[in-house]
């Protein structure tokens, strides 16, 4: 899908695993790290964010299209093994720069002046929702598969997500924070994830046209109605389930019910970080109250930057993707035995200070 050549006349900027060029009317960015699932090494961050900011001043660039290389991910996600490698390391600080500098180019991606159009095809998790869902044209494809799993790694759905969840109708956006559940293109169109639906067989095309005219309004062109969301269907429970005002309401009453949906949200509850669930709950419930993606950035920037040190990140890590046991060791068994006081902690200013979004669009 992703495999076009390169016109090296009009390459902005190029690395293993992203090349950014200009074709035509379009400034396109491919990921290119198909064996890795084309997860987001800090190197791809700068590069992207370069490519965008000097896009955004050229008038022969009339929109952004970013794509990946292969048809399994099209960004699943950080590069955490590498911030695993540095915090057990004790490098606490590559990591804190990691999510800074990512956290800007989610700023950035949502100030963007221009259109800037992402196909989002095969799998989309953490960093891979950054770089996409706030763009202003979002494709889906029936590859599609959506989630942010970050509770069962000992972090929180991050990179704005709490702002998008937040946005999601009901309270969809607490059951997708807190079971990490996958949802492909019906439900991230209803969850506010995406736009369009595109089928495969017609991204090709798609991209050839908005590279050769530049506009748009081309992409309803090739659009098509999408598969019905399983989420929406299920909408009412889960608002009923997940709308009581604290979360340990909220796991008393899946753990009471016996519906389908709850009885499976409960098991994936039961595996992720009671400190990470804790703090996605909230930050979700605060984005309703304080909204705008900026303010979430910081807030979630708050926890990230402790992640390493105070946190369960390092051992979900360990657990889900060094030796693969699948038997974390938490530092707190259950919800209720988080300290109010480590909450409140969390949510005080980063160590190095605030995350800041000056400078990044004229």
């Amino acid at each position: 899908m992703a495999d076009s050549p390169i016109d090296d006349s009009t390459k902005i900027d190029s690395s293993t695993d992203l090349h950014a060029r200009r074709e035509g009317a379009v400034g396109r960015v491919t990921l290119c790290r198909p064996r890795a699932l084309n997860a987001l090494s800090h190197e791809m961050v700068l590069a992207l964010e370069r490519a965008l900011l000097d896009w955004q001043e050229r008038d022969e660039v009339a929109l952004v299209l970013v794509d990946a290389v292969g048809d399994k991910a099209f960004c699943a996600g950080g590069d955490v093994t590498a911030l695993y490698r540095q915090g057990t390391s004790g490098d606490v600080e590559s990591g804190r720069q990691f999510w800074r500098d990512e956290y800007r180019l989610n700023a950035l991606i949502d100030r963007y002046p221009k259109p800037y159009v992402v196909i989002m095809d095969g799998i989309v998790m953490g960093g891979g929702i950054g770089i996409s869902a706030h763009g202003s044209h979002r494709v889906v494809t029936e590859r599609s598969s959506l989630a942010l799993p970050e509770c069962s790694i000992g972090l929180i759905p991050d990179v704005g997500a709490t702002h998008l969840l937040s946005q999601s109708p009901g309270f969809v956006g607490e059951y997708l924070a807190l079971t990490g559940e996958r949802f492909g293109p019906g439900d991230a169109i209803f969850a506010g994830f995406a736009d369009h639906f595109v089928p495969v067989e017609r991204i090709a095309a798609m991209q050839q046209a908005l590279i050769e005219f530049g506009r748009v309004e081309l992409i309803a062109d090739f659009c098509a109605a999408p598969e019905s969301s399983d989420i929406a269907d299920n909408a009412s429970i889960l608002d009923t389930a997940f709308g009581a005002a604290v979360l340990p309401d909220v796991l008393a009453f899946i753990g009471n019910s016996e519906h389908p949906w709850l009885e499976q949200a409960a098991k994936k509850i039961a595996r992720a970080s009671p400190l990470s669930l804790q703090l996605a709950f909230d930050l979700v419930r605060e984005s309703r109250q304080v909204p705008g993606l900026e303010k979430a950035l910081i807030r979630e920037f708050r926890f990230v930057s402790r992640a390493v040190e105070d946190a369960d990140f390092l051992e979900g890590i360990r657990a889900a993707l060094i030796d693969r046991d699948k038997a974390p060791a938490w530092r707190y068994a259950a919800v209720s035995d988080v300290p109010i006081d480590i909450v409140t902690r969390f949510r005080d200013e980063a160590p190095d200070g605030d995350v800041r979004f000056d400078g990044l669009t004229v």
